[in-house]
């Protein structure tokens, strides 16, 4: 299981949120480009984005973002507004890692036929899309989770299976921002459900022991990781030698 470094910006500023709550933000003193570099320096090869600005349907940050992803030589996870098909192929084929749709997915019915179609082609668009579930108390949430979709959680993992898209980043949200401990119940729950999910976690990771847990279920791809990180509580060299020893296993 790999450890991505999360970086969140909101108006140019890298952030972190507190259970999503646009109202309780802390902002880093540091910038998005100085937060990269350090995680490039100590040998991170992929690297977490989110625009929080997107999510709300503000793309006033992307022109911004779009420019450092473009100069950066790491891998980049990058999710936030992306809400149209154009979108996710001008990312993909700009060499953006992996884009995360969220919001789009869930409220326009026929947004994942018509991006399964891509998979027609000579790029696998699949292989470098990440469905966002973000969750709370079982209940889909999305446009920055502000809204609460009818959709029940398995049926409409069960769909993005159906359609070709197998890799998925659970927030539980009860834990994101808190730093009180991973969803570990919730990712069992999803990971017994299918064995054909590559899940990512994501909310809650305070410390080594949280990651080790997560790690424990076995069958999780990768953690975000983002507060922990900022308030000290694990360091960039250990994620460092986590990585490392997580690709000496795989």
């Amino acid at each position: 299981m790999y450890i991505i470094p999360a970086i969140d910006v909101l108006d140019k500023n890298v952030v972190r949120l507190r259970e999503g709550n646009y109202d309780d933000v802390t902002t880093y003193p540091i910038s998005l480009e100085e937060q990269i570099e350090k995680y490039h320096a100590n040998g991170t090869e992929i690297v977490h984005i989110i625009d929080l600005n997107g999510a709300k349907g503000d793309f006033s940050n992307q022109s911004y973002l779009f420019d450092i992803i473009r100069r950066t030589e790491m891998k980049v996870q990058y999710g936030g507004g992306v809400r149209s098909i154009e979108k996710v192929k001008e990312l993909v084929d700009a060499g953006v890692y992996r884009v995360i749709v969220g919001t789009q997915a869930i409220t326009n019915p026929t947004f994942l036929e018509e991006l399964s179609k891509l998979n027609e082609g000579r790029t696998k668009y699949a292989d470098h899309i990440v469905i966002a579930i973000d969750v709370l108390d079982e209940v889909i949430k999305y446009s920055g989770w502000l809204e609460s979709s009818p959709i029940k959680l398995v049926e409409y993992i069960d769909k993005c299976l159906s359609l070709g898209f197998y890799r998925f980043l659970c927030t539980d949200i009860s834990k994101d921002g808190k730093l009180g401990g991973a969803g570990v119940e919730l990712y069992q729950k999803l990971l017994d459900h299918s064995p054909i999910i590559k899940l990512i976690g994501s909310g809650g990771i305070s410390s080594l022991d949280d990651v080790e847990a997560l790690s424990a279920l076995g069958r999780m791809e990768s953690v975000v990781v983002g507060k922990a990180i900022y308030e000290n509580r694990i360091s960039i060299e250990q994620i460092k030698d986590w990585n490392l020893k997580a690709l000496i296993r795989f």
